[in-house]
């Protein structure tokens, strides 16, 4: 009887670990890139769903004029990488190292801005990446941000999340420029 009895707790223990687990998994924001369709874990970066509705904060209209905020200095972010997948090695006269894509822009309600980057390695060597970001609103600066990007190996393709300024400060734009390998 105390054996069964033993036996009976330690399953309810396994279920109220796995089900709180469960609940707990649920609650964890992820975030689709509206270009590629992938979905950022929170693993990889702090993350939530981008609000669709027009009332949502990040949808309101601003006035960029009015906004005279400035992230002092250079932020270095050393972020992780995830392997999109395999290119072809085209390096060459006409085809440079490696190429970085037009970074998406989304905002983390409650958190802070999210740019989705995309590294492209087109030769044989590994590559070893710095690209500068300059988050802006209305053609103002707001933050400027250097990313050490994880080595890609021959032809990979990485995704590389890059975090901009807090969630209350308006940006309209993100570009970002290899800055290495030259």
């Amino acid at each position: 009887m105390n054996s069964v009895r033993k036996f009976g707790s330690a399953v309810l223990g396994a279920i109220f670990v796995l089900g709180t687990t469960a609940a707990i998994a649920q609650d964890l924001p992820q975030l689709r890139d509206s270009r590629t369709g992938k979905v950022w874990t929170p693993e990889v970066v702090e993350e939530a769903s981008v609000p669709t509705s027009p009332n949502a904060y990040v949808n309101r209209a601003f006035d960029p004029r009015t906004q005279n905020v400035v992230v002092e200095g250079m932020v270095v972010q050393h972020p992780h990488a995830n392997l999109m997948g395999i290119v072809p090695i085209t390096a060459g006269p006409a085809v440079p190292i490696a190429t970085i894509d037009a970074p998406s822009l989304q905002v983390i309600p409650g958190r802070h801005w999210l740019s989705i980057l995309y590294l492209t390695n087109n030769s044989g060597a590994t590559v070893n990446a710095v690209v500068g970001c300059h988050f802006t609103n209305g053609g103002q600066r707001v933050e400027e941000t250097r990313i050490v990007i994880p080595p890609a190996g021959p032809g990979e393709r990485l995704g590389v999340p890059v975090r901009g300024p807090r969630y209350d400060v308006f940006v309209d734009r993100v570009t970002c420029e290899l800055m290495s390998p030259a």
